[in-house]
């Protein structure tokens, strides 16, 4: 039976009438033909092998067009990541998310809303948030290494760094103790009015004791670090000191924190009575102390009038600081800190307080050394309190109380452990954390994610306006210059080298307090060894396992220490918006900080000096302003932020987004486009800015908050997300935000 089609179709068997006549086109009717198998092609007729052809040429161009039709498909829609990883990442984006927010309006509340009403504060805790979530993690790995005594080939300082932890969790011996080893301490420098018995004439003599031997700082403080004029020598520096509160704006609004200052009082009292003083005679004793300390905050120059280093920066010599503050004995004090380093009065030192220096003289010198011995003595008790027994942590955690408004709890003794030892012998430690931990190539991975950084920040100075082109060039060389630290310092990772280190850290089993003082002579001398030498680059200011990051100035580096290198911050499985979005502003950020209010200062080898033309000194600072005004204008619990004093760190975490999101979009001009997480509906683009402000998600104490915006460089989490947002042209087109909508206001602060 034959079947004719009257429109052209695309069969295997040969195009035929019913007759077995040719067919030309284009009245083409092709019917099915049944009958012998298929003639051989010389057996064909002409119009049939040129119609074979004919197909045979159409079928694979076809066939090429689908694959590139495939290929740009896929390059262009590369699809939903269906891994494991991705959807538990997505699960956890889209938990945190309140997709009730319209994020254009209040995108903090979008991004961190789920996490904030799924997080209630932990029990103790003042604040909570991915950072804090992520050392918790670390924490208990260093936990485990510290308790596993089982571990062949460690080094001398690793074995240290355990056993100082079993002397710290040793609470039955600490008990015994009791306050013994601090009252003998205390006889020991020459004792205290509160038991009636003191030398009331020794006042350089424990103001020596205190500074050199037990880590305290009274009245200001001395250190040796970097000369910022002359980055390849380290110098004797002198500042002020802190106080007992966390700030000088405590002591000075006595109406907005009466409650704070009277819960500092009791805490006093109750030491006091804990070391032996009758509760009448401590409460008078202490009451003299917060009054002098309230003096003290009168004399304390606010951070944010400190912002300027060129302004604050003397240089004098060692015999120049006795007519400067002359209520000090300056050559027997310096000769005791940096013991065994023999010191002459033509040693340069750098003033950074000397209008508060000279005042503090004065105070010295008008104040009853009564009331001075009792303060030096009280600055080293409150520095003991948490090595003591339960009595004094317990009196400690009631202050704590009030102070930062966390609820009663009783904190495992493991953590206190775990964090001390980290203090005294991070490098120690650090070296066991990154060997159970930190991937190899995950270092690799992190410097090439801040190369890409690097590539961002330094295209976009083509396009900042305000800049003359000398000091864009200058400011080019200065972010090539930039040196990584990434994930530890190179000597841990070497058993001599790490146990040189520590060589003068005696250790011993189960006397806690005596390890401490230990700690604190061992810190003492390696200071006073720097002293004259050139700064070590391998010497950190944080230890491998903190969830941290920083930019040192005068070596001209960012560190990026491993405990940070890891989710929610960065992850190898993860799709790079998140990757960007977390680590990769972390980076930008420390970056962006050589060039904010303060480490514009320094040239690219990390000298303090004047490298920028003067119109762009102005212009910069023309700029700046509209930060200092912005973040003035946001508010907690109807306290407003000071703008000023946080500048440096929103410069950076302004900086540090616009670069992160450049770099990305680079990696995908470079890579194509990446799968998308599955369930979210979300760009990658925008999933970058999500990522960015999940980092930040966090819940707070109103107390903490208060302490935060009196104390803290930074600004609150969610003032870090809506202000770099807000100012974001990058953020308004992916999230299509109106003009003028909250997150896209007609004005922006822009400065790199």
């Amino acid at each position: 039976m034959m079947s004719t089609y009257k429109r052209a179709t695309l069969n295997e068997d040969d195009l035929v009438d019913s007759n077995g006549d040719e067919i030309y086109p284009p009245a083409m009717q092709v019917t099915l033909r049944h009958g012998p198998g298929p003639r051989c092609w010389a057996e064909k007729t002409y119009t049939e092998r040129r119609l074979l052809v004919l197909v045979c040429a159409l079928s694979v161009a076809l066939f090429f067009s689908l694959i590139t039709v495939g290929i740009f498909y896929k390059e262009t829609h590369p699809g939903m990541c269906r891994t494991e990883p991705c959807i538990t990442v997505a699960s956890a984006v889209i938990g945190a998310l309140d997709r009730s927010v319209d994020p254009c309006h209040d995108f903090y509340s979008f991004a961190c809303g789920g996490w904030v009403k799924n997080n209630p504060l932990p029990e103790g805790k003042s604040r909570w948030g991915p950072f804090s979530n992520l050392w918790e993690r670390n924490m208990a790995v260093m936990k485990h290494l510290l308790e596993n005594t089982t571990m062949k080939g460690l080094s001398k300082a690793e074995e240290n760094a355990q056993m100082y932890y079993k002397a710290c969790m040793n609470e039955t011996k600490i008990e015994e103790l009791g306050a013994q080893p601090l009252q003998e301490l205390i006889n020991q420098t020459g004792g205290w009015a509160l038991t009636g018995s003191w030398d009331n004439n020794n006042f350089q003599e424990v103001l020596r004791t205190v500074s050199a031997n037990y880590h305290c700082s009274p009245f200001f403080t001395v250190f040796v670090s970097t000369d910022s004029k002359c980055s390849n020598h380290n110098i004797i520096q002198v500042d002020q000191s802190g106080l007992g509160l966390p700030s000088r704006d405590y002591y000075l609004n006595k109406t907005a924190n009466a409650k704070y200052l009277n819960a500092y009082l009791d805490f006093l009292v109750e030491l006091g009575v804990l070391l032996g003083g009758s509760q009448e005679t401590s409460r008078s004793l202490m009451q003299e102390i917060v009054d002098f300390e309230t003096t003290l905050a009168n004399i304390t120059v606010p951070q944010e009038e400190r912002r300027d280093e060129e302004l604050i920066y003397h240089k004098i010599q060692a015999k120049d600081l006795a007519t400067l503050a002359p209520a000090v004995d300056w050559m027997p004090y310096l000769t005791d800190v940096f013991a065994p380093v023999l010191l002459n009065d033509s040693e340069p030192v750098v003033v950074y307080a000397k209008d508060y220096l000279q005042k503090v003289s004065d105070l010295i010198a008008s104040t009853n050394k009564s009331v001075l011995n009792n303060y030096m003595i009280m600055k080293v008790v409150r520095k003991m309190v948490s090595i003591l027994d339960k009595k004094f942590q317990d009196a400690e955690q009631r202050f704590f109380e009030v102070m930062y408004g966390t609820k009663k709890s009783c904190t495992p003794r493991w953590k206190l452990c775990v964090s001390d030892t980290d203090s005294a012998l991070g490098f120690a430690l650090g070296a066991l954390f990154v060997k159970a931990t930190f991937a190899e190539d995950s270092k690799a991975i992190a410097e090439d994610m801040v190369s890409e950084i690097k590539w961002a920040f330094e295209d976009s100075l083509k396009y900042v306006d305000w800049m003359d082109q000398g000091t864009k060039k200058a400011a080019k060389e200065k972010a090539e210059a930039i040196y990584n630290m990434v994930g530890y310092p190179k000597f841990i990772m070497d058993p001599k080298e790490l146990d040189k280190v520590f060589n003068d850290f005696e250790v011993v089993s189960d006397l806690y307090f005596q390890n401490v003082m230990q700690y604190y002579n061992f810190s003492a001398r390696v200071t006073a060894d720097q002293l004259r030498k050139t700064p070590n680059r391998d010497q950190w200011s944080m230890t491998p396992p903190t969830v941290n990051a920083y930019y040192n100035p005068t070596k001209n580096e960012m560190v990026l220490p491993a405990g940070i290198l890891q989710a929610p911050f960065y992850s190898r499985s993860w799709p790079k918006a998140l990757n960007f979005g977390g680590i990769g502003v972390v980076m930008g950020h420390e970056l962006t900080h050589a060039f904010d209010d303060q480490g514009r200062e320094y040239d690219k080898d990390g000298n303090l000096r004047s490298w920028w033309k003067n119109s762009s000194v102005e212009a910069f600072k023309k700029q700046t302003q509209c930060m200092v005004e912005q973040y003035s204008n946001y508010s907690i619990n109807k306290e407003a932020l000071n703008g000023k004093h946080t500048l440096g760190e929103n410069i950076a975490d302004n900086g540090g987004l616009k670069a992160a999101y450049k770099a990305y979009v680079n990696w995908i001009a470079k890579n194509g486009e990446e799968a998308t997480l599955p369930a979210l509906g979300m760009t990658n683009h925008q999933l970058f800015f999500v990522g960015f402000a999940q980092v930040w998600c966090s819940v707070r104490t109103p107390e903490s908050s208060h302490e935060g915006i009196i104390t803290d460089p930074h600004s609150p989490s969610r003032f870090r997300v809506i202000g770099t947002i807000s100012n974001s042209h990058d953020f308004s087109e992916h999230f299509g935000c109106k003009a003028d909508a909250p997150m896209n206001p007609k004005h922006k602060c822009e400065l790199w």
